[in-house]
């Protein structure tokens, strides 16, 4: 991976990684919708088990997307948004320099089509 802005390469990749599982990512989009909740609420609305989801939370609070609070006997989960800005910011800046890349080929194109005629 080329330097994410800041230079937090390895939170970009962390997230990346955390991202690449279908179930971590209906794990977010539950969380973002709830606000928070605990892991046994959310296994009830997927197909794996409380031990499963359990797991897939430790990785995305690894990768910084969700954090744990104690309340009593219960972790209540919730949706840290940070990381996921930084990684959008750095996928933004990739799309920007592709999009000159690009940008420079339709020129270099065009004017040898013009250059030939």
């Amino acid at each position: 991976m080329t330097d994410a802005p800041g230079g937090d390469v390895a939170s970009v990749d962390s997230v990346l990684v955390a991202l690449a599982d279908p179930t971590r990512r209906r794990l977010l989009d539950l969380l973002a919708a709830q606000g928070e909740a605990t892991a046994t609420t959310l296994a009830e609305r997927l197909p794996v088990s409380r031990q499963a989801v359990v797991k897939h939370l430790a990785v995305l609070d690894a990768a910084g997307l969700v954090s744990g609070a104690r309340v009593g006997r219960e972790v209540r989960y919730a949706v840290r948004p940070a990381a996921l800005d930084a990684t959008a910011r750095w996928m933004a800046t990739l799309a920007a320099d592709w999009d000159r890349r690009l940008a420079n080929i339709k020129r270099v194109a065009e004017a040898a089509e013009r250059d030939s005629r």
